[in-house]
């Protein structure tokens, strides 16, 4: 007992390989009702892993769990939801083809099942039902899921989960897709559960948010639990030193207050409105050593304008050009043509391909760098991609192992690798930080003030205002598809002038 407070989930000696990779090394973990634990550690350090075996994912190599005093063992996600579990996956777990009401009751049909056939009208009112308990209530169950965003599809995959009523809810990276209306819901879930005597296993790399929802904190590195912080422990320097292993400043971005960039023009945007009509009208001119960032709110076009401008987004009005040349960029051919890269903000989506290796993902976008008369040796791929895996300090078990298994950010390391090994002059990162943690955060930044000094060029599109304060010459702030405001670092940029052209 702690605190008087019941024990509801056990797990000794927990252990999990990936091949030759231990993915968790013996790990103890003890969950008591009415708690809301924080699982915290740098990206590989095994927290997704332990929470996923508990909700059903996968199977752990040994050790045994316990869940309300019984055996706990389940072979699916759905065993771990009858027992008790409810867990909301960082990527995307949502199927595409298929109504929200059929993603909320998928592998659940049978509740709604009379004489043999399936009342989708009893499952559309359940969902909608489901929707309208967390909160979504401006949501109809029976559109397809696929004309829902990136967000909105998170929170479908929330009322599933909560639809089974859980005794414990696993908040695996969730808010880090979700605006501020979402996170919303999600912190009042996390306040119903606490309320309700149940648990919450929550996972961030917001170390504020984490501090802020969490009674007590987890720390893992490298597959060991390194330590548990109570809530008057929680220090940001006291915990990124377990995070990590070492001390870590208060301030990792760029130390200079300087607006500083080339007079050279790189990318000009002239009047560009999207396909889908998100943005009007946007011009501006990216520079040659500048570090330029987008910000603002949910839905005000700046995804999609940064999908524009390399070429993968329809622009019905207007023209993104490569500057020196004037040449319009209206695919990501011509994009690449001119050095450009693109890191997307869905990673698994639409920057990897997850069932190929990290070889095949790296030399996916750097053939034409390596090949020699059309001719691609196993030695010079291999080199290629073994250089960007050591200096971007890639943890994997070799080049070829599958992206699929690495963890968020190692998979954002391999995606910033296809860009970074082809000497990528102009760089448009959407969302580059999105669930990764302090340290790989670090590396990130490090290689944006490298490649700024270099002469190359940055556009990032970010949603963490702290970041686009910290690293940008310029700043642009969007709002309703238009652009509502500049402001300059040697103007001194600020949060409060950041959100007063937000909203």
């Amino acid at each position: 007992m702690k605190n008087n407070k019941e024990i509801l989930f056990e797990a000794k000696e927990l252990c999990k390989n990936f091949g030759s990779t231990a993915a968790l090394k013996h790990v103890n973990l003890t969950v008591y009702r009415g708690e809301v634990r924080g699982l915290i550690g740098e990206n590989g350090s095994g927290k997704s892993t332990i929470s996923s075996i508990a909700a059903g994912m996968q199977p752990a190599t040994s050790g045994e769990m316990y869940f309300k005093g019984q055996p706990h063992k389940p072979a699916t996600m759905i065993d771990g939801a009858k027992a008790g579990f409810g867990m909301i996956v960082q990527e995307m777990g949502t199927i595409p083809g298929i109504t929200i009401a059929q993603n909320i009751f998928l592998g659940q049909e049978n509740l709604f099942k009379k004489h043999g056939f399936i009342s989708l009208k009893d499952m559309y009112k359940e969902a909608k039902k489901a929707l309208d308990a967390i909160g979504f209530t401006d949501c109809d169950p029976k559109m397809y899921i696929d004309a829902l965003n990136m967000q909105d599809r998170k929170l479908v995959e929330i009322a599933k989960v909560m639809y089974n009523k859980p005794e414990v809810l696993v908040v695996d990276e969730t808010t880090t897709a979700l605006s501020q209306k979402g996170r919303d819901i999600i912190y009042k879930l996390i306040k119903q559960m606490k309320e309700e005597n149940k648990a919450v296993l929550f996972i961030s790399h917001d170390l504020d948010e984490t501090m802020k929802q969490c009674d007590t904190l987890t720390v893992l590195r490298d597959g060991e639990l390194v330590t548990t912080l109570e809530k008057s422990e929680f220090e940001p320097g006291k915990v990124k030193s377990c995070m990590v292993g070492r001390e870590i400043g208060e301030h990792y971005y760029r130390e200079d207050k300087i607006c500083t960039y080339d007079k050279e023009v790189v990318i000009r945007v002239e009047n560009v409105t999207t396909g889908r009509g998100l943005t009007e009208n946007v011009s501006f001119e990216l520079h040659k050593g500048e570090i330029l960032g987008i910000g603002g709110l949910s839905h005000c076009g700046m995804h999609e304008l940064g999908r524009a401008i390399f070429g993968e987004e329809p622009i019905v009005t207007g023209k993104v050009t490569y500057a020196p040349t004037g040449e319009e960029i209206v695919n990501a051919r011509i994009a690449m043509k001119h050095e450009m890269g693109y890191v997307s903000k869905n990673r698994d989506i639409e920057a990897l391909v997850l069932t190929a290796s990290i070889r095949d993902n790296i030399i996916g976008a750097g053939f034409d760098k390596v090949s020699n008369h059309g001719i691609i040796t196993p030695k010079s791929e291999k080199e290629y991609v073994g250089k960007q895996v050591e200096v971007l300090r890639i943890k994997c078990a070799g080049i070829d192992q599958a992206v699929k298994f690495l963890s968020g950010g190692n998979k954002q390391k391999v995606v910033f690798g296809k860009w970074i090994g082809r000497g990528t002059k102009i760089l448009i990162l959407d969302c580059p930080t999105r669930g990764v943690d302090i340290g790989v955060k670090a590396a990130m930044y490090e290689i944006m003030v490298q490649m700024k000094a270099e002469g190359k060029s940055i556009l990032i599109i970010s949603e963490e205002m702290a970041e686009l304060i910290g690293m940008c010459d310029r700043l642009l702030i969007m709002k309703d598809g238009v652009i509502s405001g500049e402001l300059k670092r040697d103007d001194g940029l600020d949060e409060k002038a950041v959100i007063e052209n937000m909203i």
